[in-house]
């Protein structure tokens, strides 16, 4: 749904001050302890630590996250059927390291309660760090000065270094720290607190509770300033191990006591600290899962982690840490410059949704990103399709290596899919809608299994990442299988229509928009079927010309034959590509016109979402959408539609749509950008680009919306940069907003690095690293860069401007092709404030009616 302009700097900059490269808390406060435990989450892709105090309390979530590590669980279904998912599949709440406790007079330091003289919490973009500062002033009136740092690396993937000073501003006093390693999944800490249940289950965003004990103990151990703690997670058979270091530097006496429980290890530092003196303890975290290891094998590998670690200084790893930031953003940092005073708020929260993307992706090496990365338990933890559409362009254009790891990923999952596939009766593969293991672990299939775009969005991916980097070892490797696999899905799924001309029909789908199910021809699906069945007939056949021996083997092994190949290219030529000559607009499905319209202006923003607030049934009934969906292809298969279409689109789709969906602002504004509603562009990118500092959808407690960070830069790229990549070929055609002086950001093209400057007047292209020449179409003409000059080019404008908002009442009146006239209305039974509702023997019957689809 279209929104006003948003304000362009929503937070409050008395307790989160403006910094360009530094996401700063002021004040502590516990009314939204959720969310900043998730803004101010240290991560590297395999680790992830939620910004939780060292001391423990107070906390909404206490949260450590491994990629990967889940438990599994029988899926209970009130009326099970054939081929619903069995086994579901839920994150694990790894053993906490974050805790030092501590201790001054025998008082405890508790944020929230404690006396404040000075607080500071601080997450550098550059480095990754999180560092907090307070001044303490304890109950007998002494102050104590506090500072802590955690980094997750990003070079060594499992090790976490964590550091705590204690310094004694005024006054001698004995001081503690407890040093802990915490089984919060299943245990009760000192204060009997049991870990928090996952989440509300009307709210299917949340994660659920599970029904018994997860972490099956099998390693404790404390000696020697080390201590360890190993698990067996007791249905997926997963294994975890944390260990922990430590060194203690103060002047001052001191004892140490140890402690060994299944559940909880700990060291107890006893100092008898004097004024002006610091003590400071350095503590070494490793973390080491597995699928199939004995927990034993991971204590070893946490060992060595721990051992290597102890061969340098804090410094060493700091600088190791200082470097890979520093060449993630030389790749990928994005400029603005504007009149708007908001100018270093909309900088800093730029460089807030670039930097989750790194700490999500950085090294999830072998495994996927998950919805919410590693920074909260939302969605279970599971991959969903968004990855490939929203995280993997920002990887590949910029960290190609890491693009590559995700394309690995899914290559992995293929037998399960094709597993899949057998089980719905077809050939192929189907990956799943959502999963962590590789199985299908959505319960409602309607909005899930139901949604088999998820295929062609793998292969979309797959050739923007080969197309972008060259790399087709990898493609006739690893990818290929996944083409030919996803293809066989397609054709078999479909089927042949003739009226008049034969035609290529999917039915029974679900497209990415989830208050729209189970559906026939949806636009998306078939725009997207077509796509991956012209990309698998094109590089079979690239193999087969270039590399004729991997080629006999490949087709050996898949038993392809060229029937079925030719079979491919006539379905993706005869595909059904919905179109309304009354409205004349793509409909989202079939039968997606014969509804009536939901209204959302006449809808009260207390029912919103409306997943939480109305049955699924009432929503299928509608012209509704939860997310962009016919807009959504516009922009990934944007050259199969003219610039007429995609605007008559826009315009219709764009005031049903609710935005429900963190997915939808970033494509909105794309597609707003390029048809002329340069306002409706800005006003959903600041939408998106807040989506957690703002707290937008109120469930950022939850975790990061890691696919929204990723549309941030599709935003900021292909909306107001215009970039496009169709059939392997770069191209460019900005719309920079109103008021912005300027937009610079960074290409990764075939092992080359160019830097892109926009003005108002100008699209300056100047190569950074690499030596390749890269073909560049600008607005219909071809430019070549090389290392030598850069190539500026002058700028007519930029592209049509529309005034003004679409607002969010629905197009009505019009006709269809059938002659029938589009009406709207809003369900309810009770009246809106300010309405009556009508006597029903006053109410004439709609021209149009209702056709619900229901799940099953």
């Amino acid at each position: 749904m279209t929104r006003e302009r948003s304000a362009a700097d929503p937070l409050d900059r008395s307790r989160f001050p403006v910094d360009p490269w530094r996401l700063v808390e002021c004040d502590f406060d516990r009314a939204d302890l959720g969310v900043t435990e998730t803004l101010f989450t240290v991560a590297n892709g395999y680790i992830g630590m939620r910004g939780n105090p060292e001391e423990g309390r107070h906390a909404f979530e206490h949260g450590t996250y491994v990629n990967g590590l889940h438990e599994t669980w029988p899926i209970r279904h009130a009326e099970a059927a054939y081929g619903f998912a069995r086994t579901g599949q839920t994150t694990v709440n790894a053993p906490d390291a974050k805790l030092m406790k501590l201790y001054v007079d025998d008082e405890p330091l508790v944020i929230g309660t404690a006396d404040l003289e000075g607080y500071e919490r601080s997450l550098d973009f550059r480095d990754g760090v999180l560092r907090r500062s307070v001044v303490w002033r304890t109950p007998s009136g002494k102050r104590v000065r506090i500072d802590s740092t955690r980094m997750v690396s990003m070079t060594q993937r499992h090790l976490v270094v964590l550091t705590l000073e204690v310094t004694m501003l005024s006054g001698d006093a004995p001081l503690v720290v407890s040093s802990q390693l915490l089984n919060r999944q299943d245990g009760e800490d000192e204060y009997h607190l049991q870990a928090q249940a996952g989440g509300v289950h009307a709210d299917p965003r949340k994660a659920g509770a599970f029904e018994g004990r997860v972490l099956l103990p099998r390693i404790q151990m404390a000696k020697d300033d080390r201590m360890m703690l190993g698990y067996q997670c007791a249905n997926s058979r997963m294994t975890v191990v944390v260990a922990a270091d430590h060194v203690l530097r103060t002047p001052d006496p001191y004892e140490l006591v140890m402690g060994d429980e299944p559940d909880l290890t700990k060291m107890v530092f006893r100092v008898d600290a004097r004024e002006g003196h610091t003590l400071r303890i350095e503590k070494t975290v490793a973390y080491h899962t597995s699928r199939g290891l004995p927990v034993r094998e991971l204590s070893d590998r946490c060992r060595r982690t721990l051992d290597r670690a102890a061969r340098y200084d804090l410094d060493h790893w700091l600088a190791e840490q200082r470097a890979w930031y520093d060449a993630f953003w030389a790749a990928s940092d994005v400029e603005v410059e504007t009149d708007d005073p908001a100018r270093d708020a909309i900088q800093q929260a730029i460089r807030f949704n670039l930097f989750t993307l790194a700490q999500a992706s950085g090294r999830a090496d072998g495994h996927g990103v998950a919805a919410k990365g590693v920074t909260g338990s939302g969605y279970e933890g599971h991959y969903f399709w968004d990855t490939e559409v929203y995280v993997a362009p920002f990887l590949t254009y910029t960290r190609p290596t890491l693009a590559r790891n995700l394309m690995h990923f899914r290559s992995r999952m293929l037998p399960a899919a094709r597993d899949r596939a057998r089980e719905l009766s077809q050939r192929g593969a189907l990956f799943p809608w959502r999963t962590i293991n590789g199985e299908e672990a959505s319960a409602y299939y309607a909005a899930g299994t139901a949604q088999v775009h998820i295929d062609a969005d793998v292969v979309h991916a797959l050739v923007q990442y080969v197309n972008a980097t060259g790399d087709v070892g990898f493609l006739v490797r690893d990818g290929l299988a996944i083409l030919v696999e996803t293809a066989r899905l397609y054709a078999d799924l479909g089927f042949w229509r003739s009226n008049g001309e034969r035609s290529f029909h999917i039915h029974g789908v679900t497209g990415p928009d989830e208050y729209t199910t189970v559906v026939n021809n949806n636009l998306f699906t078939n725009v997207m079927a077509r796509y991956n069945l012209e990309q698998a007939v094109h590089w079979v056949e690239w193999t087969r010309r270039q590399e004729p021996q991997e080629f006999a083997r490949m087709a050996e092994r898949l038993r392809l034959t060229d029937a079925e190949v030719r079979e491919w290219a006539a379905c993706a030529e005869g595909m059904h590509i919905p179109y309304d000559d009354g409205l004349e607009i793509h409909p989202q499905d079939d039968f997606f016109l014969d509804r009536e319209v939901w209204d959302l202006s006449r809808t009260p923003e207390e029912l919103r979402p409306l997943l939480l607030h109305y049955h699924p049934l009432v929503i299928y009934r509608f012209q509704v959408l939860k997310q962009a969906d016919v807009v959504l292809a516009l922009f990934l298969q944007g050259n199969r539609f003219t610039a007429a279409e995609k605007r008559r689109d826009f315009e219709y789709y764009d005031p049903i749509t609710t935005g429900d969906s963190t997915l939808s602002a970033v494509v909105q504004s794309v597609v707003a950008a390029e048809v002329g509603y340069h306002e409706v562009a800005y006003g959903y990118f600041l939408d998106a680009l807040y989506v957690d500092l703002a707290n937008h959808h109120d469930n950022t407690v939850d975790g990061l919306h890691i696919a929204s960070t990723g549309g941030v830069w599709s935003a900021l790229v292909n909306g107001f940069g215009g970039m496009r990549d169709h059939d392997g070929r770069l191209s460019f055609d900005p719309r920079l907003p109103d008021g912005w002086t300027s937009l610079t950001f960074r290409i990764t093209w075939r092992d080359t690095r160019f830097r892109v400057t926009l003005t108002a007047a100008s699209l300056e292209l100047q190569v950074e690293t690499g030596e390749l020449p890269v073909p560049v179409d600008v607005r219909g003409t071809t430019h070549t860069l090389d290392e030598r000059v850069p190539v500026v080019i002058a700028l007519d404008g930029h592209g049509p401007r529309i005034p003004g908002t679409l607002g969010n009442r629905p197009r009505t009146g019009g006709t269809r092709a059938d002659g029938s006239r589009i009406t709207a209305g809003v369900p309810s039974a009770i009246p809106l404030e300010g309405e009556e509702l009508p006597d029903p023997g006053e109410v004439e019957p709609s021209l149009a009616e209702p056709t619900a689809v229901g799940p099953g």
